[in-house]
């Protein structure tokens, strides 16, 4: 594939990981970028071209259509993720309408195959291992967000001949990860040497480093499949396992104080992704 692959959210976690898995395939990247100089400082490889969007999701469909002009294929990895806030923020209504509008602004510009990255979020976790045909009954407004705009796209893509992936990744550590997240915040407490206080560590999640989320996003993309896709380990880990394991690189396990903090009794005791289910 020579086409060229437009992308959003290039300077985000997950993000940052798909633009390097396509430039690692040798696909050309045009990148939708609130700072130009920031992601020129990221991906200073050839094959990227920046275009410059105050707002994305503010952005009117006339002008997003003039940015997508001449692309075929659409990754939509942008949305309002800040950690401890994005869950229950009315950002998230501004980034559903946001990302319709791109949708529609894509369709006008003759895109060919539109991309999603969703969230597990959007699934009802009550049965603890989760696959794509688990039905969405999310907890939170930011998956609500995320699964609306999923819904909506899979009957307006289709019938304008667009094809139409979504991508849902599960819980993600690793480089870029934001310190107020569980695996940056372990490391950068234990290799200050200070005190980790966790629950009772006993909440199973399916952890997966983000760079091969960002690989198993970009195999989405160019493989040409359509419908909804985890991404995902398939395998379950304790939050204390996780947190015993990243203690050992430092020899530190005696500054894990399980039990300090209360756990949320909201929280689902299992989360686990299942993996290519039909």
């Amino acid at each position: 594939m020579n086409e060229q692959v437009i992308v959003t959210g290039a300077s985000g976690f997950v993000g940052r990981c798909i633009v390097k898995a396509l430039l690692v395939r040798g696909v050309g990247v045009r990148l939708l970028v609130r700072d130009p100089a920031r992601a020129a400082a990221l991906f200073p490889a050839r094959g990227v071209e920046l275009v410059e969007i105050e707002d994305l999701f503010t952005a009117s469909v006339e002008t997003l259509q003039t940015a997508l002009a001449g692309g075929g294929m659409l990754v939509h990895a942008a949305w309002y993720a800040e950690p401890g806030q994005y869950l229950d923020s009315t950002r998230n209504l501004v980034c559903l309408t946001g990302s319709l509008h791109l949708a529609e602004a894509f369709v006008a510009a003759g895109g060919r195959r539109f991309v999603g990255v969703g969230s597990c979020a959007e699934y009802d976790p009550t049965p603890g291992h989760l696959g794509i045909h688990t039905p969405l009954r999310p907890q939170t407004l930011y998956g609500a967000c995320k699964a609306s705009t999923y819904q909506v796209l899979e009957q307006l893509l289709p019938g304008a001949g667009v094809e139409f992936a979504w991508c849902r990744p599960f819980y993600l550590y690793g480089e870029g990860e934001d310190p107020r997240r569980l695996v940056a915040y372990l490391h950068a407490r234990l290799a200050a040497g200070l005190p980790v206080d966790l629950g009772s560590g006993e909440q199973v999640r399916d952890y997966l480093d983000v760079e091969r989320a960002g690989e198993m996003i970009a195999e989405v993309a160019l493989g040409g499949r359509c419908g909804a896709f985890n991404i995902c380990s398939g395998r379950g880990q304790s939050v204390r396992q996780i947190a015993e394991r990243v203690a050992d690189g430092y020899g530190r396990r005696d500054l894990l104080r399980f039990g300090a903090r209360p756990d949320n009794p909201q929280d689902p005791p299992c989360i686990i992704g299942v993996l290519e289910e039909t």
